[in-house]
């Protein structure tokens, strides 16, 4: 007769370990929910930031939540556009606190003076193509910032006088009559120089630098969080700019200048006709930096 196999020994609790398991218990229970009169006799925690605190990993995962630029709570819900937000490299844990930072180091403290504002926003070159750029207001400069999210380093940056701005427009985005070009939402355009309007060679080059305005609109990433919102919100951005420049106009204004900025509500006309490869680039976001799988611009 074959013998049963033994069954492993089942050893029950003794008393001694009943403490043990209650006590994982209420404390498990306590983070959830303390129980009225716990934590009498002793000072009550400040937050998660506060020293002595041992709920190490509720505050790790708290950090988590904040510093996720796409953390639930945000305002677009959708998988899909989630998915697509995710893809910008801006949104990345800690890039653009980074790329503040680096840039920051830049700044001329003599030439620009100190940081006022921050901001994240699109340019929008005369033909239609848009740029990703770090607008930084200071004392007495406005910095364009070309970053690389990728590499993590600032490629380029465009300085303009705050007391040589003399306009700035704000409006709906427009083309010629015959253009077959559209754009839908509104910008801002700054000038600074009234003077000197654009040669027909750099109408048609591409690549002209020389031009006398700048031409800004919202991020793709405007509506991810608030604290993006608050970055690419234009209407804030054109009233910090306008007050910064009339205050360096009155403290060192420029000879023989008119001094003062006219804030104007008009449509920003884009003079561009037909702008295929605007329309290329900017529907695949080549002037961002963007995860791309294998291929990156």
């Amino acid at each position: 007769i074959s013998r049963l196999p033994t069954l492993p020994t089942i050893n029950r609790m003794t008393d001694a370990d009943e403490p043990s398991f209650r006590a994982v218990q209420l404390e498990q229970d306590s983070v959830e929910s303390p129980a009225p009169g716990a934590g009498a006799g002793r000072p009550r925690s400040g937050g998660a930031d506060t020293p002595g605190n041992e709920d190490t990993g509720t505050s790790d995962r708290s950090a988590h939540v904040q510093s996720d630029p796409l953390a639930r709570g945000g305002k677009r819900s959708s998988a899909v556009e989630q998915f697509k937000l995710r893809r910008f490299f801006v949104l990345r844990l800690g890039t653009l606190d980074h790329a503040i930072e680096d840039i920051k180091s830049l700044v001329d403290p003599k030439e620009d003076g100190a940081v006022q504002s921050v901001w994240l926003m699109a340019e929008i070159d005369h033909w239609n193509n848009e740029k990703e750029r770090l607008v930084f207001i200071t004392e007495k400069s406005l910095l364009l910032c070309k970053y690389d999210f990728i590499m993590l380093n600032c490629e380029q940056i465009q300085r303009i006088p705050l007391n040589l701005v003399d306009r700035i427009a704000y409006g709906a985005f427009t083309f010629p009559p015959h253009s077959l070009l559209t754009r839908d939402g509104e910008g801002v355009r700054i000038f600074w120089d009234r003077l000197r309007e654009p040669s027909f060679m750099s109408r048609w080059n591409p690549f002209a630098l020389d031009y006398p305005y700048t031409t800004l609109t919202y991020h793709p990433v405007y509506n991810a969080n608030d604290r993006l919102a608050r970055m690419c919100e234009i209407h804030s951005f054109r009233e910090q700019l306008a007050m910064v420049a009339q205050k360096i106009h009155a403290e060192n204004p420029v000879p023989g200048k008119a001094n003062g900025v006219l804030v104007l509500n008009q449509p920003l006309v884009i003079e561009a006709y037909v702008g295929v490869m605007s329309v290329i680039g900017n529907q695949n976001k080549l002037g961002y930096c963007l995860a791309r799988g294998n291929i990156g611009f």
